[in-house]
């Protein structure tokens, strides 16, 4: 979730710019993620922000009252940012992360590229794995996983949810036909990701916890990109995590199939092994990478 002052933020460009879609633009984020903020800051504040309807946005009475108390706190805050930016030389340090390789293109490499970026003395080694990392071993300082940590010494921040989908493409359904049951995914061609702790293919998940092992399995990787590649070549159904899967079907190259049967969302978290004071270096990428998946569509 986002922090409060970011939705101060968000909110203060939406006031200004008087438009969802121009703020969000400005900010660069969705119009989604500036909805959610001013939705988030409404039910804190307890009152109407906006006047809305399908073709503009207005300030409400309070709105109007709020925007002009934030905008002179967060333009005080910010003076304190720019500070850091000019120290940013002073902050330096190895930076060891560990991360589901499926994250990596969407959300996790842009955030370390703009944190290695705006702190050119940090240096950032990263393991992209879908296993558990043993962080004591390997001294891992932050990581992120999709569905919690065990180990209850971490400190633990849930930042965002994933669905699964049940894919294909449209040759691919009309060439084998469309799955209704559990029974129908054991006679058609399907992926499998290997759990290499196991050596065994990962489950595919459905709603009350239910888990079916397709036995067609036609293409099989460790890898979920490799794993969506052979899904829109035609070659097999795939259960695809939405925020690889989410452009795909919006532009017709995907279907989800098996709607009624999807799993409750899982949980994406960040959390690191280290209680108390933080070095800066760790709290700037911690709070980076928080604040990419928190742009996550829900």
């Amino acid at each position: 979730m986002l922090n409060r002052l970011e939705m101060l933020r968000i909110f203060c460009t939406a006031a200004t710019l008087g438009s969802f879609k121009e703020a969000a633009t400005r900010l660069g984020i969705s119009p989604q993620a500036v909805t959610r903020a001013v939705q988030e800051l409404e039910r804190l504040q307890g009152e109407l922000l906006f006047h809305r309807n399908t073709r503009q946005v207005q300030l409400s009475e309070f709105g109007a009252a709020l925007a002009e108390r934030a905008r002179s706190a967060v333009e005080q805050i910010d003076t304190v940012f720019e500070h850091e930016e000019n120290d940013a030389e002073e902050v330096a340090g190895l930076v060891r992360l560990t991360a589901p390789a499926a994250l990596s293109r969407t959300v996790i490499l842009p955030a370390l590229t703009a944190v290695a970026r705006r702190y050119p003395k940090i240096a950032i080694d990263l393991r992209l794995d879908d296993a558990v990392a043993d962080v004591v071993n390997e001294k891992i300082d932050i990581g992120v996983r999709i569905g919690l940590p065990r180990d209850n010494r971490f400190v633990v921040r849930k930042v965002a949810r994933t669905q699964l989908f049940v894919v294909a493409t449209p040759e691919c359904i009309v060439q084998h036909g469309e799955p209704v049951s559990f029974d129908d995914l054991h006679r058609l061609p399907t992926t499998a990701m290997y759990d290499r702790s196991t050596g065994r293919a990962w489950p595919w998940m459905f709603a009350d916890g239910q888990r079916v092992y397709p036995e067609g399995a036609r293409f099989m990787c460790n890898d979920a990109e490799a794993e969506l590649s052979a899904v829109l070549a035609g070659l097999a159904y795939g259960q695809v995590p939405d925020f690889l899967a989410r452009e795909h079907m919006a532009a017709g190259r995907l279907v989800a199939v098996m709607r009624e049967a999807e799993a409750t969302p899982w949980d994406i978290y960040i959390y690191r092994p280290q209680r108390g004071p933080l070095a800066r270096r760790f709290r700037i990428v911690y709070d980076a990478l928080g604040d990419a998946l928190a742009q996550l569509p829900v």
